[in-house]
């Protein structure tokens, strides 16, 4: 009796405990559900949110060999350079390590303002020191806002005094539109820049210092046994990119400077306004691809540098200030008399969304006392305006249609101007028509200003595709009839059509497919990627 007792005492012991194993289990299975559904919603949040931030984009796309702009969009417009500042910070640096007025073994103090900037940074302390080599290498990778104020302050006194030494150098090297008020790039309303503006500066940097150029290709840094990587992800991944830099604030978007060098070919490529940094390096990686292999494979173009000396330009920046506070009144209906930054010169640039050759500013070189730091004289980029003679008629010419170019001004692209709060809308009323537009010429694609005969205009509306560019004509007819061989479907009523242009001292060919709707243009492009012959989406 007392064994039964016993057993029916340790059985309800065991039902007990298994009561509560099968309670402990529910009450997991329930957490963890109620873990897995609110990680799906932040995961919805997150991707709606992705979804509505749409910050103003802009890009350019320059061939670094002969100086043309291969396609621009708002390349004029103002936009926040986020950390593409830090860009003009290095500029700065290298140029005084250049002149020997200090070394890479330099140690640098940090300060308390240095120490207090906001991330990404090294998290250095008031009273350290760093030296310039890693504080180079600490920029260009990390991307680090407190070493870039370590700089700043070390070159320049104080980081606002800094910031205006590297608002004048941009004035110097013809980019009229940059003002800096910060050395790092963290958010600053009167920080403005525009994509041609980086696509002078990524150029000139390269060319004035070439040895300290290859910094900008680091992909880990080793710092107080920590690795540090490199922003930019298509270092090691993309073919030819051998740096530059990376940004992003909220008001910006994400935004890349990428050079990128092969086969003898060299551009560089700017865009602003990535809703993420993948979509922005997705962008810019198909800018690159679009171009590279049409770009001219000798050097042409003289070095982008400056003429005006720091010493005269830091004098001359009293002046600059009235004249550019008018000008951010007028266009930000804001007061900024204290803080705005800018050059009272004329500034020597194509109109706003043109093509043509970027032409740093034209300025006096003035002698100035031993000791200035040393700078490079500027020579203009070839202007690339002459006209073109029409191609040769060929047996296929009613097959494939041949166009001539004519150089043309492009009306202006609505403009976009950041806000004393952000970056808002501020499209442009609608420009009247030329004498060109008014009779009937179009342009022919949106990377090259350059319109199409009032025959080809009619036949050539819509969207077009381009397949490649030769030097040989037959060459290019050939590639179209190849095209159309693996897009049959897509192109069967396209038109194919060459078109002649100027590359240097030669004339090249574009073949390409007109009257496509964007959908045909799109799905033919996709078809013909994957039978790995080159595509452009262009839209007439």
């Amino acid at each position: 009796m007392l064994r039964a007792g016993a057993l029916l005492q340790r059985g309800s012991r065991w039902s007990a405990v298994g009561l509560a194993a099968v309670l402990l289990a529910t009450t997991t299975a329930d957490d963890a559900s109620a873990s897995a559904r609110r990680h799906h919603h932040a995961a919805a949040h997150a991707a709606a949110a992705s979804e509505s931030y749409q910050p103003s984009y802009a890009s350019i796309v320059v061939d670094a060999n002969s100086g043309a702009v291969m396609q621009a969009t708002n390349a004029d417009s103002l936009r926040h350079p986020a950390s593409l500042t830090k860009v003009m910070t290095l500029y700065l640096l290298f140029e005084r390590l250049d002149a020997g007025k200090i070394k890479m073994s330099t140690e640098m103090n940090v300060s308390a303002h240095a120490a207090s900037m906001a991330p990404s940074k090294l998290g250095l302390k008031p009273g350290e020191t760093v030296s310039v080599e890693t504080a180079i290498r600490a920029i260009v990778t990390k991307s680090a806002n407190d070493v870039a104020v370590i700089v700043a302050e070390t070159l320049g006194g104080s980081e606002e005094e800094f910031a205006k030494l590297m608002t004048a150098k941009a004035r110097a090297l013809g980019m009229t539109h940059t003002n800096y008020h910060n050395a790092s790039g963290l958010p600053d309303n009167l920080q403005i820049t525009t994509a041609r503006d980086q696509a002078i500066l990524a150029r000139a940097i390269q060319d004035r210092f070439p040895n300290y150029f290859p910094y900008f290709a680091t992909r880990t840094f080793e710092y107080r046994g920590k690795t540090l990587r490199n922003h930019n992800h298509l270092l090691g991944r993309v073919a030819g990119v051998d740096g530059m830099k990376t940004g992003y604030i909220h008001d910006s978007g994400f935004n890349i400077i990428v050079d990128m060098r092969r086969n003898n070919r060299h551009l560089v490529a700017v865009v602003f306004g990535g809703h993420t940094a993948n979509a922005r390096d997705a962008r810019v990686v198909s800018l690159l691809d679009n171009n590279i292999n049409i770009a001219s494979a000798k050097r042409t173009a003289p070095p982008v540098g400056e003429g005006l000396e720091l010493a005269a330009a830091k004098e001359s920046n009293k002046e600059s200030n009235k004249e550019i506070t008018k000008e951010l009144s007028k266009e930000l209906g804001r007061e900024a008399e204290e803080t705005a930054m800018a050059s009272n010169a004329e500034p020597a640039e194509p109109a706003p969304g043109s093509t043509d050759p970027i032409k740093p500013n034209p300025v006096k070189t003035i002698a100035v006392e031993p000791g200035a730091m040393h700078a490079a004289t500027l020579s203009p980029l070839p202007s690339g305006s002459r006209k073109l003679a029409p191609a040769p008629a060929t047996a296929n010419a009613a097959a494939i249609t041949t166009v001539a170019t004519i150089k043309s001004e492009p009306p202006p692209l609505p403009t976009e101007r950041p806000n004393l709060l952000g970056t808002m809308s501020a499209k442009a009323a609608a420009p009247s028509q030329s004498p060109r537009h008014a009779a009937g010429e179009q342009v022919a694609s949106a990377g090259d200003s350059v319109p199409v005969s009032d025959a080809a205009a009619k036949t050539h509306a819509g969207w077009m595709i381009q397949v490649g560019a030769f030097d040989d004509e037959h060459e290019a007819k050939a590639r179209l009839t190849a095209a159309k061989t693996k897009a049959k479907s897509q192109l069967d009523r396209a038109d194919p059509f060459t078109e002649r242009v100027a590359k240097g001292d030669k004339a090249m060919f574009r073949a390409r497919f007109a009257g496509l709707a964007k959908d045909q243009a799109e799905a033919a492009c996709k078809h013909l990627k994957r039978s790995e012959i080159p595509c452009m989406l262009l839209k007439n």
